[in-house]
């Protein structure tokens, strides 16, 4: 059935909701992308200072690959759980929980000294972590109309990428002022405060985020995994998070590796990288955005924007011919901008073809499944790096695997449909 005119295959209108002014929903946004970066940030820190880390600690290649690969496993089983529980409660208390939980484990990395110490703390860090996917998406879902989320989900994966940015510059100026140890505790307060800051603002705030309606909600009749857009959505990701995940953990030991780069030298060309991510995020949100606002029908604008996506990584291969630092970063540049766009159009098929009550649990499994070949692709690495493989045979196969994921979602959803609008009115307000 159409709503406002439109059917189910297009979103119209401008997205304008009545009752409370945008400022209010541009707040909750604003908070949710610093969420983001903070989280990228206590992830990045043991990428970024790995070589002053292994040399002092004594890991090898392997050692690393096997604290990437425990810190996926822990995200991934952890998001089972953390998807359900952030449909449960809301979105004002999952993102309060989830950022509470995953800056006190980042802090117990200061504490760490042996690698069976750094291997359950990073087991706890992406455990914690886990919250933080599901319960960004949902509260996109809740605060935004449907025809502004792929601009939202461009928006927040942008910025969240200037953590990314910021953290090979940031993160090297910590250690020199507190060190390794003390770099992960300040990053950890920095996260504890922003909890603070959350419960304060939100705490008249009502969203609609159909917390309500999961609670309700019991028995088999109302398992995520009778519907094809589940599998569709957790084999694309699957394959499309193994790249990134294989970036986001050794994309510093590459530059290291082809170009003796550590330290504050490796920060400008991870920056050049992580600014592609930024630009393909936001392009493609707000691509997608306008072609949807001229009635475009939503399946040939995500299915085209994940096409292109898809064969620009392609080039990923050729970042081990690269004869200079930065030939090679604007190489990844292209690439992670391309992963961006590809992931930005993946998290909005989610919204589209998930119920409000659902999107918790959808996105948790397809993230668990993306986080599971995440921790493959990240031992693997290590144990081909060992091997004295290099990167191209790991290049090639991340280059391929957009286009493999495209392919499974056209199989399994060949017609996306929106099958939830949502309401008009402004999704979040102020109330008693």
């Amino acid at each position: 059935m159409a709503v406002g005119g439109a059917s189910k295959d297009t979103v119209s209108g401008d997205g304008a909701a009545a009752g409370v002014a945008p400022k209010v929903r541009w707040l909750l946004f604003a908070f949710l992308t610093l969420a983001g970066i903070l989280n990228l940030v206590d992830r990045q820190i043991i990428a970024v200072l790995k070589p002053t880390m292994a040399e002092e600690l004594g890991w090898t290649d392997d050692d690393y690959g096997t604290l990437g690969a425990v810190f996926q496993g822990a995200m991934a089983f952890g998001l089972l759980a953390a998807g359900p529980l952030v449909d449960r409660i809301g979105v004002r208390w999952a993102n309060a929980v989830g950022v509470f939980t995953w800056s006190v484990a980042a802090m117990f990395h200061g504490l760490a000294t042996s690698l069976t110490q750094f291997i359950a703390v990073r087991a706890g860090l992406g455990v914690t972590e886990a919250m933080g996917t599901p319960s960004a998406i949902k509260t996109v879902a809740a605060i935004l109309p449907p025809n502004l989320r792929s601009f939202g989900f461009g928006l927040i994966n942008a910025v969240n990428s200037l953590g990314a940015i910021t953290a090979p510059l940031a993160i090297p100026l910590l250690a020199a002022v507190f060190g390794w140890r003390g770099t992960f505790v300040v990053a950890g307060i920095a996260g504890v405060l922003w909890v603070l800051a959350w419960v304060v603002m939100t705490r008249r705030v009502k969203f609609d985020d159909g917390a309500g309606a999961a609670r309700a909600e019991a028995g088999p009749r109302e398992t995520i995994l009778k519907d094809r857009s589940t599998y569709a959505i957790a084999g694309a990701k699957v394959l499309s998070d193994s790249t990134w995940w294989l970036l986001l953990f050794w994309m510093p030991d590459f530059l290291n590796r082809q170009f003796g780069l550590t330290g504050l030298a490796i920060g400008a060309p991870l920056a050049l990288a992580y600014t592609g991510a930024a630009v393909g995020s936001l392009g493609s949100g707000t691509l997608a955005t306008q072609l949807l606002r001229r009635g475009i029908p939503v399946d040939r604008v995500r299915k085209g924007i994940m096409l292109v996506s898809a064969l620009l990584v392609l080039v990923l291969p050729l970042a081990v011919f690269a004869r200079s630092e930065w030939e090679a970063a604007a190489i990844l540049a292209v690439v992670l901008a391309a992963h961006q766009g590809f992931s930005t159009n993946l998290f909005a098929l989610i919204t589209d073809v998930t119920p409000k009550s659902k999107i918790g649990r959808v996105t948790g499994f397809g993230a668990f499944c993306g986080n599971i070949g995440g921790m493959g692709i990240v031992k693997v690495a290590g144990m081909v790096l060992t091997a004295g493989l290099g990167y191209a045979p790991l290049f090639i196969f991340a280059g391929a695997s957009y286009l493999l994921a495209l392919g499974w979602i056209q199989l399994l959803l060949p017609k996306i449909r929106i099958i939830d609008q949502g309401p008009r009115e402004e999704p979040a307000h102020i109330g008693h």
